[in-house]
């Protein structure tokens, strides 16, 4: 069953360009060495917070990935242009 993760952040003043841009370099990467990354979506709340829903193919699959991106100098530069990070995780039940 497919697996999310779900990041919640707002973006820090005039860092909106680069977050975008480092996050795009991110999940092609990310994409690149896990074939069960299945696909990220950004989603701009009317709070001007951020919601980063990505999906993969399986909990376990998840996880691994997870364990490496601490080792990814991407991921520290990304999540150092937000705030107020948060994040859920969760298995998809049924999509239509």
């Amino acid at each position: 069953m497919a697996t999310v993760r779900t990041h919640r952040y707002t973006v820090e003043t005039g860092s909106l360009a680069t977050m975008l841009e480092h996050r795009t370099n991110l999940i092609d990467g990310i994409r690149s060495a896990n074939p069960t990354f299945a696909e990220a979506t950004l989603i701009k709340l009317d709070d001007g917070s951020y919601l980063d829903i990505w999906r993969w193919e399986s909990a376990e699959d998840m996880q691994r990935a997870s364990q490496v991106a601490a080792s990814i100098p991407l991921v520290g530069a990304t999540l150092s242009l937000t705030a107020d990070h948060s994040v859920l995780d969760g298995e998809v039940l049924d999509r239509r």
